[in-house]
């Protein structure tokens, strides 16, 4: 049976999101059959009066099947 799972981060913390998806897959033993993402800006806007922007969300679906 196919399942999914939901990983959720910051764009400011891509290194460490991609650590755990592949922690997670390792560990899991998974066979990963599909992985999609997607980055949408925080709603609020400009954080400071120097025009920078709060870090995007980032959402990664993967669609797996067990083992074992």
């Amino acid at each position: 049976m196919h399942q999914i799972k939901i990983f959720k981060s910051i764009e400011s913390e891509l290194g460490d999101l991609e650590t755990e998806i592949n922690q997670w897959a390792e560990q899991s033993g998974a066979k990963i059959l599909q992985i999609s993402g997607n980055i949408a800006p925080q709603a609020g806007g400009e954080t400071s009066m120097m025009n920078s922007f709060s870090a995007s969300d980032v959402l990664v679906i993967v669609l797996y099947e067990p083992q074992g």
